[in-house]
């Protein structure tokens, strides 16, 4: 999500000005630097927050809006048309905007984000956010992708054992979460912070089918 390697020189005039204006009000750096447009329009909404104080108010709308569009899926597919109507678009900020609580900082974004025809990016941004969020907690998030939903003491053990690697930094505090995708079949798909360790069994077979296809 964040190689993608596209900085704030290649978003709109619009979030490229709201992104230098609230750094320059509030004088605020954030923890990490993201990439890409969903890490770009996250930098500028943390920003903002941190300016106002915010920043757990912002989490909580966020959340809030999050749980919004994994309830009602035709909200989710709705705020990614790109064919809406400039009215639509004001509806759905509307909508939006009543969801998250009514966040001022949360609304000026979804605004933006109207504006520039990037509401569908919203679960992204929010996850972006988060991991602002973490960094600036000292955290380190780290995702266990499984075949299988993983026993607790198997997350445990996997856990204290990337404590201990240079992968997580000394005296960062881990915040683990297992997701589970049968399509990699098997192994394990480790995601720490900005880095990836592809243990999956998926993984294994593409980088066979690769060599065979190749040495015909």
């Amino acid at each position: 999500m964040y190689s993608l390697r596209r900085t704030a020189a290649t978003a709109s005039p619009i979030l490229r000005q709201a992104t230098r204006t609230y750094a320059a009000q509030a004088n605020v750096q954030p923890p990490i630097q993201l990439f890409g447009v969903d890490g770009t329009y996250a930098t500028a909404l943390y920003t903002a927050s941190a300016k106002q104080g915010s920043l757990d108010s912002v989490t909580a709308a966020l959340q809030k809006l999050t749980t919004t569009l994994q309830s009602d899926k035709k909200v989710a597919m709705l705020i990614g048309n790109p064919t809406l109507s400039q009215q639509d678009k004001k509806i759905i900020v509307e909508v939006l905007s009543k969801a998250a609580g009514g966040d001022k900082a949360v609304g000026n974004l979804l605004s933006v984000m109207a504006d520039n025809n990037r509401l569908g990016m919203l679960p992204q941004i929010a996850e972006a956010y988060n991991q602002l969020i973490s960094a600036g907690k000292g955290e380190v998030e780290v995702t266990i992708t499984s075949a299988a939903q993983l026993d607790s003491k198997v997350i445990k053990q996997l856990e204290t054992s990337i404590g201990k690697s240079k992968f997580a930094g000394q005296g960062k505090k881990l915040k683990v979460q297992n997701k589970v995708k049968p399509e990699i079949l098997g192994g394990l798909v480790v995601e720490i912070g900005d880095r990836t360790i592809d243990l999956s069994v998926q993984n294994k077979i593409t980088k066979l089918n690769k060599m065979l296809t190749d040495a015909i």
